[in-house]
């Protein structure tokens, strides 16, 4: 078999006397250093360059032939040395097989690249070589041919094979290309730094002997000159930096290189490095290039980037959309802030302006004021001191700085300051406890001082503080600095007022006992005032006076309504008689009855008609007969309050109501009564368990027991009634230091109480059970009786009313139909 000599493009390596042809199998051996094994490349068995197309004079006689396979590594050196011996070891090269058949492109790419062997200078036969080598998919040889002619320089002389391949722009870009095609993009720094020394040697020599680079023959385009090749030898930065424009990766065959220094960026041979992609133009790798499958930006494709100083209009826009930024983000932030303290309230929370002005309005005499005669007595001393100060002080006697008014709600403490400032005719400066402090600090002592600076400027004044207990409660250690500023505060100025100035200081407060010490010892609010609960001659004058302004028929008699009122302060009254003209109205009545007045005193006691509420026939019976032992017992127990009236209608709370009212004002009870009021208490259970049994009976009783055992309770423990217990008080507070075996006494005696009262309670209902069937029928009938009612069932008459029976199961049309189209139940 005839072999023939073959090219170094081939996988042959040749030795080392080849000089600059060592390029294939060193790229082989890089590739297989940086972990890329060599069936990883498209095999060139069928290639022009494993059949051996390419021809080329060596002097070298020992070279190897790496191949894909060790069968055929060794079958060529077998071949190799037949060779070498039939030829007497002549500088013939490497043979090959002679019988393999050329392809056309094997032919075209033997005949380039006997012409570029033969002119290594002419750059147009070097690029012809390059590019039928890239377009034919022979990257490796291209690499390997690109490396022995252009960087790999000869070891005897120095020199490369070819300068203007070196210095070619187009041709080094081919190269970079073909570089990131067999994956050995990792080396394109590496390769970049050799060409940039090998350069920049080239040039030193140039300027060393003064030579001058002639232009090479059969070139149409200019020799680069030095300066040509400075600009293409300017470092990896020179290279690198075009990374962000956008060229063709190769020059169509027709068009004419040019050995012109270009400024190709290295990302378009990287952004071509895809074969179907190798004719293309791409923009560079920011546009989103990859190389070898590698994303941009990777370690093995970085992006280079050159910053450049930012020019005027640049900072100018940059500026403004910077402004525009913050105002906007500004706007959104303040506009969100503004809606949540609005919503919460944080807006008006701050301290406002003073509102301390004399109030305004209809003026109030003592002549409006009933039911406190003591009262206003004292506080006329006050309205005599305002009106004429000379007739105190000439006699050297002075007046309180202070006047606290105390009592229960509704007793019209409001009203008697109101009626001293309007009988003195001064101004009346109102404010209201809670109304000085709030969320923030040293707000409360600072309204203080206004308070008090208005009234010096209006003096003579009155000012009025209502719920005193709000700032001026006891301190104690525990309270935090802040929370004892407004109080302090109103001591001071208080001790700071001389009598000269005229200002009266009113205060009112349901609770004297929780008020600092301090703020009640003489010489602050150093006259204290009670106000308490009408009495009966009170309660007939308040009556009257708000009487007198409603139209009430002539047969209402106010005496008889204010004794049938124990215990309601002027509010109450007041609104009784508000109540009462309502109820006419909506009757339309012409004037207020004394029934509408009844009705109204019903629901202020006990509660509004809770007509819609659905009862059953068998609770229904059960109620009656539990508040018939209740009324049966208030009737026939010495000492009990007189019966005012009883009913099984829902009102409130409560299924059923037997009330009780005193004949007259009492301020003490006796251990008689006491004890009436417990046997009320539990006559309806008793009665419950003596009709339905012990099984049957029902919770109704609950608040009964509660006020039972307080009663008893009470008895023993604050009002000695208890012989066994003794003539001591043992109150809530004495009660924590008692011991164990005297809580057990006094538990033991209270159940003693109340067994005992539970069994007068069942023998007087056990001797009166005709009268309890025959009450507690009549209340399931008519379900509300009077006491002059019940005492008329009990005697077996009759009632002339109709019956209500069923009322409380009709709905509101039908009551309505009845009643002539007018609504008779309550409000």
């Amino acid at each position: 078999m005839a072999f023939r000599q073959v090219s170094p493009l081939d996988f042959l390596v040749v030795g080392p006397k080849c000089g600059r042809l060592s390029g294939l199998a060193s790229a082989r051996s890089s590739m297989i250093t940086h972990g890329k094994h060599p069936s990883s490349i498209r095999s060139l068995t069928n290639s022009s360059i494993r059949n051996g197309i390419f021809r080329f004079s060596s002097s070298s006689s020992s070279s190897t032939i790496p191949s894909l396979s060790s069968t055929t590594t060794s079958k060529y050196q077998q071949k190799r040395k037949a060779s070498t011996s039939s030829s007497g070891g002549g500088g013939g090269g490497p043979i090959i097989d002679s019988d393999i058949a050329l392809t056309p492109f094997q032919n075209k790419i033997a005949e380039l690249e006997s012409q570029a062997q033969n002119k290594p200078e002419d750059l147009i036969i070097q690029l012809n070589l390059l590019k039928e080598l890239e377009s034919g998919g022979e990257f490796l040889g291209l690499v390997a041919y690109y490396e022995a002619m252009a960087l790999s320089p000869s070891q005897q002389d120095g020199k490369i094979g070819s300068q203007v391949l070196l210095k070619d722009e187009q041709s080094w870009l081919i190269f970079l290309n073909s570089l990131a095609k067999i994956g050995r993009l990792q080396e394109a720094s590496l390769m970049v730094r050799k060409r940039d020394e090998l350069l920049q040697k080239i040039q030193q020599s140039s300027s060393s002997s003064s030579s001058v680079i002639t232009p090479i023959n059969n070139i149409s385009s200019p020799t680069p000159s030095p300066s040509t090749s400075t600009s293409t030898s300017t470092g990896s930065s020179s290279v690198l930096s075009h990374l962000s424009n956008s060229s063709s990766t190769s020059t169509p065959p027709d068009q004419q290189p040019s050995t012109t220094a270009k400024s190709s960026p290295l990302s378009s041979f990287l952004s071509s490095s895809s074969p179907s992609s190798s004719n293309s133009s791409n923009s560079g790798l920011g546009s989103g290039a990859s190389l070898n499958g590698q994303q941009s930006g990777s370690a093995l494709n970085p992006l280079y980037v050159q910053m450049a100083p930012p020019t005027p209009q640049a900072n100018a826009w940059k500026a403004l959309r910077w402004l525009g930024g913050f105002l906007l983000w500004g706007f959104i932030i303040l506009t969100v802030m503004s809606m949540i303290m609005e919503n919460t309230g944080l807006l008006k929370a701050g301290p406002g302006p003073a509102e301390f002005e004399p109030e305004e309005g209809k003026v109030v005499k003592f002549s409006d004021v009933h039911g406190v005669e003591e009262a206003k007595s004292e506080l006329e001393e006050i309205v005599e001191f305002l009106k004429n100060p000379e007739k105190f002080s000439n006699l050297g006697g002075k007046l309180p700085k202070g006047v606290l008014l105390t009592g229960p709600p509704g007793t019209g403490k409001t009203m008697l300051a109101r009626a001293v400032a309007g009988e003195a005719e001064v101004p009346f400066l109102f404010a209201s406890g809670s109304s000085f402090d709030e969320m923030f600090v040293g707000v409360g002592a600072k309204r203080v001082r206004e308070l008090f600076a208005a009234a010096r400027k209006k003096a003579p004044a009155i000012v009025f503080i209502d719920e005193l207990d709000a700032i001026g409660s006891k301190r104690s250690a525990k309270d935090q600095h802040y929370m004892k500023q407004t109080l302090n505060q109103l001591l001071v100025e208080l001790d700071g007022f001389e009598q000269s100035e005229g200002v009266i200081i009113i205060a009112a407060t349901n609770f004297p006992e929780s008020l600092d010490k301090a703020l009640t010892r003489p010489g602050r609010f150093d006259r204290h005032v009670t106000v308490g609960l009408p009495d009966v001659r009170g309660r007939i004058e308040i009556l009257k006076h708000h009487m007198g302004e409603v139209a009430f028929d002539v047969d209402v008699d106010p005496s008889i309504i204010a004794r049938g009122c124990p215990g309601m302060s002027g509010a109450d009254l007041q609104n009784l008689v508000n109540q009462a003209a309502v109820k006419a109205s909506r009757e339309g009545a012409r004037q207020v009855g004394l029934k509408h007045f009844e009705w109204a005193k019903d629901r202020i006691l006990m509660g509004a008609e809770r007509r819609s509420h659905f009862v059953t026939e068998e609770s229904k019976r059960a109620t009656a007969y539990h508040e018939g032992g209740h009324a049966l017992v208030a009737l026939h127990t010495p000492g009990a309050m007189p019966l005012h009236k009883v009913t099984i209608m829902p009102r409130g709370q409560a299924l059923g109501i037997t009330f009780q009212l005193p004949e007259q004002d009492k301020d003490s009870y006796t251990r008689k009564e006491y004890n009436a009021m417990i046997d009320v208490a539990l006559g309806g259970r008793a009665a419950e368990e003596m009709v339905f049994g012990h099984d049957d009976v029902t919770s109704g009783c609950s608040s009964d027991l509660q006020r039972a055992t307080d009663v008893a309770a009470r008895m023993i423990r604050s009002y000695g009634f208890s012989d066994k217990v003794g003539l001591v008080a043992h109150g809530d507070e004495e009660s924590v230091y008692l011991s164990g075996k005297k809580k057990d006494e006094i538990e033991s005696e209270i159940r003693s109480f109340l067994d005992t009262s539970m069994d007068r309670a069942r023998h007087l209902l056990k001797t009166r059970e005709d009268e309890l069937h025959k009450l507690a029928t009549a209340l399931v009938e008519y379900e509300t009786l009077s006491q002059d009612e019940v005492r008329e069932i009990l005697k077996g008459n009759k009632l002339n009313r109709p019956t209500t029976e069923g009322e409380s199961l009709k709905s509101e049309e039908e009551i309505r139909t009845q009643a002539g189209g007018q609504i008779v139940d309550g409000i």
